[in-house]
């Protein structure tokens, strides 16, 4: 290949380089944008309590706090799996709530740390009285990045049912009892709770900012390393 063929070659490279750094910066950028939006609206969510009264989760909306009056069923419970806090492993505690007119919602009870072993599961049993009133926020299930990661839960094994990322209808089929798309994450001051230290979901928005302005760096360092050579051989020649 004839040196201007190279250069050429290596031009074109770059700027396909560069192009595609752009566009995974621009693509970082948007994502910071919409995950702003979302930590803001899930931080006003908090300045107001309503009762859920004869609504369901899906009818009030997302992040809302509300309250609820209903009987948590400790014998019917899902351990979400692959579930992390601070670092350490776990699991989120997802307990029915049987409310007056018979509908069942699913309280996110917070996490419980990984005893270190898949066959000895933490202990997340309750007592509770007949009727209880919860407040929380209503919010979507966790979900999993990759179709790969879920898990639902299998009907053989035994109460608490380990599961991961599931969909709402395979938790209604495990129950049997017909379940809505949104859970209710409990408050941190609110009774029968374990770990709650909740967040929006995905990465933070800085993080994204910071992975856009990376791609853009990585964009500029291809152009260096592609014109400095041209550079010192322009400048040798003269």
């Amino acid at each position: 290949m004839s040196p201007r063929a190279r250069a050429v070659l290596a031009a074109a490279l770059t700027l396909v380089l560069c192009a595609a750094c752009l566009r995974l910066g621009v693509w970082q950028w948007q994502r910071w944008r919409a995950s702003a939006l979302e930590w803001e609206r899930f931080a006003r969510a908090t300045d107001v309590l309503q009762p859920l009264g004869a609504r369901t989760l899906e009818e009030v909306a997302l992040y809302q706090r509300v309250s609820v009056a209903g009987r948590l069923d400790g014998a019917h419970q899902f351990l979400i799996d692959n579930r992390s806090y601070r670092g350490r492993p776990g699991y989120e505690v997802l307990t029915p709530l049987t409310r007056a007119d018979g509908r069942v919602l699913l309280v996110d009870r917070g996490w419980v740390a990984f005893t270190g072993s898949r066959a000895r599961l933490p202990e997340v049993g309750l007592d509770t009285p007949a009727t209880v009133t919860l407040s929380g926020r209503a919010a979507q299930l966790p979900s999993a990045g990759l179709a790969s990661g879920r898990a639902a839960p299998r009907p053989a094994d035994p109460w608490p049912k380990v599961t991961s990322f599931p969909r709402p209808s395979e938790l209604a089929q495990a129950l049997g009892v017909p379940l809505g798309a949104r859970i209710l994450l409990l408050d941190a001051d609110a009774p029968f709770g374990l770990v709650r230290d909740w967040q929006p979901p995905g990465m933070s928005p800085l993080r994204h900012l910071a992975y856009a302005i990376q791609w853009w760096c990585f964009a500029a360092l291809a152009l260096i390393v592609w014109a400095v050579p041209g550079l010192k051989r322009v400048a040798r020649r003269d």
